[in-house]
Order: C-alpha cells, then structure tokens, then sequence
C-alpha cells in the first residue's frame, strides 16, 4: 500500500505537468488563434490552469471543492475587469492582461465554467481509475 505522501507527490508531479502543458496550449491559442472561438477556448484553458493550481497546492481536496475555488477565482478575476483596473495596469505590464484579463464579458463567465467543468470530470475519472483494482 502507498503511504498518502507519495501519492500526493505523485498527483502534485502529474498536475505541474498538467500545468506547463495547458499554459503552453493557452498561450498559442491566444497567440496564434484569433476569432471568439479561440478567445473563448483560451478563457477555457484558463480556467483549467486555475483549477490544476488549486488542486496542486492543495492536492487531498476533492475536486469538487477545488472546482467551487477555481470558479470562484475565475468569477472574481471577470468581475475585478468591471473596475478598469486591470486594464490600466496592462497598459504599463502587457503581461497583466494575460493573468487578469482587460475588459468584461459574460461570454467568459461561461467559458470558466465549461473549462472547470472539464477539468473535473478528467480529475474524477482519473482519481478513479488511480484506485481501481488492478485485475490479472
């Protein structure tokens, strides 16, 4: 039987991977695609990177309490974009409109949601298949 230490090492491995591949697609799709489509799939990806660094930090939570925290952080970052705030600052570090957006729209709210919702069922569906039973 693995002791919880090494499986938590062993999740935390799995999801800074995770990361590093979803901020890689992220950022093509935001660099390279253009149209609503792929500003909506990169607000998606977004949305799974919150989750995949929730579920890093804290890697005994369960999913759905750690898609309640990523939604949450999604929502408040949208709603944080209505004080014209992050896009002043973008002005002076175009790295910020990356990490905080630079204007509000409810389009994003849903795709959070999708790209949590996503991010979930994988977790679930994984940490299931991690405790099944090994057959011969």
């Amino acid at each position: 039987m693995h002791s919880t230490g090494a499986s938590s090492r062993r999740r935390r491995i799995r999801l800074l991977v995770a990361v590093v591949l979803t901020i890689t697609v992220g950022l093509s799709t935001h660099f390279l695609g253009n149209g609503p489509l792929a500003a909506l799939a990169g607000d998606a990806l977004y949305a799974v990177m919150v989750y995949l660094v929730i579920a890093f930090v804290f890697p005994r939570a369960r999913p759905l309490v750690v898609a309640l925290g990523a939604l949450g952080i999604c929502t408040l970052i949208e709603l944080f974009q209505l004080t014209g705030l992050p896009a002043l600052w973008a002005e002076t570090l175009w790295p910020i409109r990356l990490v905080l957006g630079a204007g509000f729209d409810p389009l994003d709210l849903v795709a959070y949601a999708v790209g949590v919702g996503l991010a979930t069922v994988c977790d679930l569906a994984l940490s299931r298949s991690a405790h099944a039973p090994v057959r011969a």
